[in-house]
């Protein structure tokens, strides 16, 4: 991703689904201008998701799915290619089901306007091949397009950009702060940090305070102590990395606010509530009982990585029990939760957020607790009090649980 780029997680995903041969990467190509896809009269063509980040207006930056085809006879193959589309699904803000104008629909196509329908994403239906039609277009409520002539593309990208999410603007914490604040940013630099770089969440988080009209600082937690002594006011928050929560809580004065990352990427993503409603079944994990650790990213574990290694520690550690630690991470992830005692998730920047309230809707309909790093990390270590004071309504929530 360039500097410039809009990351991926804060792109409106657009999936194309379809039928094989039904001429999805066609359109895929005639939408973004680009050979993305390849193209083959070949049945099954597209076997992997295909992805092209784009600028569609009104809807700005989207990021556009080929998906592999949802009707394929080869057992084996086949429920690999369906699997594969259904995670593309659940992270589909908007879904394009692609027909074939001469076949018409079949069952496969009012299968995937069920699965539309059940996940609420709203859908257009393409008629694809127009071309081949010898009568008169019949009346429906999708569009009749042709890939090969370009008839209808423009259309589809006019309704495709009238179907923006609606919703008020999310931001990460400008609301929280006012112009001029000071905000101070506490970033470790150990193994596990980039070289040379900075952490999404990180860059976010400063744009974002830039957004507000804020300034920020960004230190290290071993030179946190020296600059709040350097400063001749006080700053209006502190924001750390989860991982080093309980030595800044100890460094920062009571009366300074402090919160995480990792929290307030839970808050941006919509699951921050559910998180810190579900922190109490911590304390009830048994020797023998199972919690999934879910990342987002795939980054290259270290040898103290955060989910694998710090975590799993200071569970065992806090609970005093041999509690069982499952792991996954990128688009893994697994829809039976039965056999866990709480899902424990990173605060999903490499994610949008239809993709992580999929997840926590996962957890909830199987009343597994859907909680988060920092808000775990926090209560481990007796400060998510403290760090929950920045939105007051979920304090006092958390408070009369």
């Amino acid at each position: 991703m360039g500097l410039n780029d809009t990351p991926g997680s804060d792109r409106i995903h657009i999936g194309f689904f379809g039928r094989r041969n039904a001429g999805k990467s066609s359109i895929v190509n005639a939408v973004t201008g680009q050979d993305v896809a390849v193209v083959s009269d070949k049945k099954g063509t597209t076997t992997d998701p295909v992805t092209k980040a784009m600028e569609l207006l009104p809807l700005g930056p989207v990021l556009i799915i080929d998906t592999p085809g949802y009707d394929d006879d080869e057992q084996t193959l086949g429920d690999l290619r369906i699997r594969r589309m259904k995670r593309i699904m659940n992270k589909s803000d908007i879904a394009v089901l692609v027909i074939d104008a001469a076949e018409g629909m079949n069952r496969y196509d009012k299968e995937l306007i069920s699965m539309f329908r059940e996940k609420d994403i709203p859908y257009l239906t393409v008629f694809n091949k127009c071309e081949l039609l010898s009568e008169t277009v019949p009346e429906t409520d999708g569009i009749f397009v042709s890939a090969t002539t370009g008839l209808g593309i423009h259309e589809l990208k006019e309704k495709l950009g009238a179907m923006a999410p609606k919703g008020t603007e999310k931001v990460l914490v400008r609301d929280m702060i006012a112009p001029q604040d000071l905000v101070i940013l506490v970033t470790p630099i150990d193994e596990s940090a980039p070289k040379g770089r900075m952490i999404l969440p990180q860059v976010q988080m400063i744009r974002d305070i830039l957004d507000g009209s804020g300034a920020c600082l960004v230190v290290k937690e071993t030179e946190l102590s020296a600059l709040l002594n350097s400063l001749s006011a006080k700053p209006a928050m502190v924001i750390t990395d989860s991982q080093v929560f309980k030595t800044v809580a100890d460094i920062v004065p009571e009366d300074i606010p402090l919160t995480s990352f990792s929290i307030l990427l839970a808050r941006y993503k919509g699951f921050l509530e559910t998180a810190v409603d579900g922190i109490s079944a911590l304390r009830t994990l048994k020797s023998g009982d199972r919690i999934l650790i879910a990342e987002g990213c795939t980054h290259h574990r270290q040898c103290n990585d955060i989910g694998t290694v710090k975590i799993p520690g200071w569970i065992r550690a806090f609970t005093g029990n041999s509690v069982q630690i499952d792991t996954c991470s990128g688009v893994e992830f697994p829809e039976d939760l039965s056999p866990y005692k709480a899902v424990l998730h990173c605060g999903g920047c490499m994610l949008n957020e239809r993709e992580v309230k999929f997840r926590m809707k996962c957890a909830a309909d199987q009343k597994v607790p859907f909680i988060n790093y920092g808000i775990t990390i926090a209560y481990m270590q007796g400060i998510l009090e403290r760090c929950l004071k920045v939105f007051p309504e979920l304090y006092e929530r958390y408070k009369n649980q």
